[in-house]
């Protein structure tokens, strides 16, 4: 018998080989794709007027796909964002937070920058994810924040810009540059490079902070506009500024003894301004009481030179009558606070009187005229 009669070969009927049945198909087939654009097309014909390709179906096909690409203009911007709306390439405008619109696709879009949203830049230092610690690091990155200065030292500057595109600006922040973080950094750097550059060492490490900051933020904003980046740098922090790392003890030692200076300086100054007016006013008191002394004596001796020659005057007219009134004024002046025992010396008045010298008076009134002496030599 013929092999071809045997349905299927010498091995016999179906798809068999030489050992046996022979692979079966396994899994679900593939789809296949004359059925499927079958159904398709019975599908839409159902679904238009008539159950077939009409003018009015092609019509409700066309505005519907109208309607749904007039809509597809419709964005938000979030509140962080500016939207850019560009019209075939070209920015025609920039729109704020919120539901906005523009012409659809291909003839308008929109890019949607981080306009509104303050950026940080570290220079001379990185952060990173610690792991050990749980939390953010900080690494210094010596390239960057070692900077020479003006009398030829080196100092280590780390520094942060916080900046923002201008509202004004977007167009030239998108379309100007191409590496907006990059450039701001580059400029930020040399920048502080420059102006460190002009300055001394000493007023950096001290008190020069502020204007220093000032200086690199005016710098960086005017080399920034002239690049048009559209670009506003709010503000410069200095983080760290100090000297290299092998020479940070010596100018340790150096501030202590500054600070030591200022202190004794300061300590010095404030005696001298306790002192000085001090002695001042001493100087002055004894100058007026000098003054109230010249003013005493003079007085006086004017006083006793016009009663002098007041007498003297009345004197020249009745030189016997004054010189007796002299006398009298004289003996009173003298006599007059003592006690007095008056004895007649004639024979009858003599007669009688036995001469007694009071010595136990006499001691007992002595300590008393010593201290009234003294009592008004105190008061002088």
């Amino acid at each position: 018998m013929p092999w071809k009669n045997q349905g299927g070969g010498p091995w016999g009927p179906g798809p068999k080989g030489p050992w046996g049945t022979g692979p079966q198909p396994t899994g679900p087939r593939p789809p296949d794709l004359e059925d499927l654009l079958r159904r398709g097309q019975d599908r839409l014909q159902q679904l238009l007027p008539g159950g077939h390709f009409s003018a009015m179906g092609i019509a409700l096909i066309l505005v519907g796909a109208l309607a749904v690409w007039g809509l597809s203009g419709f964005f938000r911007v979030q509140s962080e964002e500016l939207g850019v709306v560009l019209r075939f390439g070209k920015h025609v405008r920039t729109v704020q937070p919120g539901l906005n619109y523009h012409l659809p696709y291909p003839i308008e879009t929109v890019l949607l920058p981080k306009a509104l949203r303050v950026s940080t830049i570290n220079v001379g230092m990185t952060t990173f994810d610690d792991t050990g610690r749980r939390g953010r690091a900080v690494r210094d990155v010596p390239e960057e924040s070692l900077m020479l200065t003006g009398d030829e030292n080196i100092v280590d500057v780390d520094f942060t810009v916080l900046w923002r595109i201008k509202p004004d600006g977007v167009g030239d922040f998108l379309f100007n540059i191409q590496n907006p973080e990059g450039t701001v950094k580059a400029v930020a750097e040399s920048a502080m490079r420059e102006v460190i550059g002009r300055s001394n060492i000493q007023p950096i490490l001290t008190g020069a902070r502020s204007t220093i900051e000032n200086g690199v933020q005016d710098l960086m904003q005017r080399t920034l506009d002239k690049y048009g980046a559209g670009v506003l740098v709010q503000q410069v922090q200095l983080q760290k500024v100090d000297p290299p790392a092998q020479v940070i003890d010596a100018f340790r030692d150096v501030q202590a003894a500054r600070a030591d200076l200022e202190r004794l300086q300061n300590e010095a100054q404030t005696y001298s301004n306790r002192v000085i007016p001090d002695a001042r006013g001493r100087a002055a008191q004894i100058i007026q009481g000098a003054e109230g002394y010249k003013e005493q004596a003079v007085a006086e001796a004017k006083g006793q030179s016009a009663r002098f020659l007041k007498v003297y005057d009345e004197y020249k007219k009745a030189p016997d009558v004054t010189r007796e009134r002299i006398y009298l004024e004289t003996m009173e002046r003298i006599l007059g606070g003592s006690d007095k025992l008056i004895v007649d010396s004639g024979a009858a008045g003599s007669q009688g009187v036995v001469p007694y010298l009071p010595l136990n008076e006499l001691t007992a009134r002595r300590p008393a005229a010593n201290a009234g002496q003294q009592q008004s030599g105190g008061n002088r």
